[in-house]
């Protein structure tokens, strides 16, 4: 990852302070990735797990980088370098310091599933009333987020921080460096077990959003039974699909078939059949209405709202509708794909293509032969399985009228290729470590 610094000579006054030297060298933008460095950039050198950045240092300063925050100084003559114990925290302090100049909202989004498209909505909803700041695709890491917050500017009016978490204390470290005034929790549900090994150490994880706003607002999502129960220092706002709310919804249909909503009375047009999507909208509704954006341009602003990439894209390659949800997947998001599936009408088979759900540890087996029992409560038309982990949802379908698996992505295209037939409608989900979006590219030159 790489940034641009809004400010230079802002930060290099704060960077001054926080190393106790002063730094004469000019620094135009931060990378901790030696291959994307610019010329005047820091460099910041992290060792990780797997590789160790203070052995591209070379590669770095041969690049153009001004200086380099190092954890080892193998060469002093490489060029300037600034010996810290642990390069991440020392640019996570400096990073907290910039935040701190600037007092806008500043919202924090977590939750096990949705954080990335929420962010999306909610920064094009909002962008009808602030110049926006938020954290780009899905850079929400302990490693990334701390760059994020450095390109806040004096022009910024609010900012959208998503936060991800991988392991206990990952939310808290992350709130320990943002500082949110507003928090939003899309929703606590079975995810990275193999960090987290039970549900209740991910509601605990993700409470510490909501805990960190003592002074700030937390948007509470009524429908969830574990974001319910988190305990709220500041102020509460519930929203969901419940009348015991502050942002009540009700969930219809238009004339036109679509989804549409109701809020706190207020007529929501979706254009969409996606239940995820509208879950989202109620969300970002309550978020926008306490920042003061007009309901008008709420409205507006859904109805010009597009997914981000591998999100329930809706494509068509000219025969067939292929719904790209290839981003990432878990129990619930699979399930809500799957229900997004079946609410496309008219003609054509509804075809489900389905990779590995990773990171589920020991439930993994079980999570997959519950999208089993889902796949033949939907009455699909087919499902093919990819992988290892999706043996167990292969081998528990017992009444949908094809089903195969298959361990190569090839023989899976074809064996699509000789049914698929004009007006079909072709889900394709998985992790994204199973790379499911190959498949749409081919799905899409049939």
């Amino acid at each position: 990852m790489r940034i641009d610094l809004p400010s230079p000579k802002s930060f290099k006054e704060l960077f001054n302070k926080k190393i106790n030297k002063k730094v004469e060298i000019e620094i135009e933008g931060i990378s901790i990735d030696s291959r994307n460095i610019k010329k005047n950039d820091l460099y910041v050198a992290i060792k990780g797990d797997r590789v160790d950045g203070n052995n591209y240092i070379k590669e770095a300063f041969k690049s153009g980088a001004s200086a380099a925050i190092v954890n080892e100084i193998y060469d002093k003559n490489l060029g300037t370098q600034y010996f810290t114990k642990n390069s991440m925290n020392l640019i996570s302090e400096i990073s907290s310091s910039w935040r701190d100049q600037f007092n806008i909202p500043i919202i924090g989004i977590t939750g096990s599933n949705g954080k990335t498209s929420t962010k999306e909505l909610l920064k094009h909803i909002l962008s009808a009333k602030f110049d926006m700041h938020a954290t780009e695709e899905n850079y929400n890491t302990s490693i990334s987020l701390p760059l994020t917050l450095l390109q806040l500017s004096k022009y910024h009016g609010s900012s959208i921080i998503e936060m991800g978490a991988n392991q206990p204390g990952d939310i808290q470290r992350l709130c320990n460096i943002t500082n949110p005034t507003h928090g939003l929790i899309t929703n606590i549900a079975p995810a990275h077990l193999e960090g987290f090994k039970n549900i209740e150490t991910i509601a605990s994880t993700k409470s510490a959003l909501f805990k960190s706003l003592s002074n700030g607002v937390s948007f509470v999502n009524a429908a969830d039974k574990r974001i319910s129960e988190i305990k709220i220092e500041g102020k509460k706002i519930t929203y969901g699909l419940s009348s015991n709310c502050d942002y009540p919804a009700d969930l219809h249909y238009d004339q036109s078939g679509k989804l549409a909503l109701t809020i706190d009375a207020h007529e929501v047009k979706l254009n969409s059949s996606n239940l995820s999507f509208a879950k989202n909208v109620i969300a970002c509704c309550a978020v926008s209405r306490e920042l003061g954006v007009e309901w008008d341009a709420i409205e507006d602003r859904i109805l010009t709202f597009s997914p981000p990439k591998g999100r329930c894209e809706v494509k068509n390659n000219g025969n067939f509708t292929i719904i790209d949800d290839t981003y990432n997947a878990n129990l619930d998001s699979t399930l809500a794909a799957i229900d997004y599936l079946n609410a496309f009408t008219g003609n054509g088979n509804h075809i489900f293509i389905l990779g590995d759900m990773l990171e589920l540890g020991n439930s993994s087996a079980d999570q997959h032969q519950k999208i089993a029992k889902k796949c033949d409560e939907s009455n699909l038309y087919a499902v093919f399985t990819y992988g290892k982990e999706t043996l167990s949802t292969y081998s528990n379908i017992k009444k949908t009228n094809i089903n195969e698996h298959f361990e190569n992505k090839d023989k899976l295209i074809y064996a699509v290729k000789e049914i698929v037939k004009n007006k079909d409608k072709i889900l394709v989900k998985g992790s994204r470590g199973m790379r499911m979006e190959t498949i749409v590219k081919e799905l899409m030159n049939f």
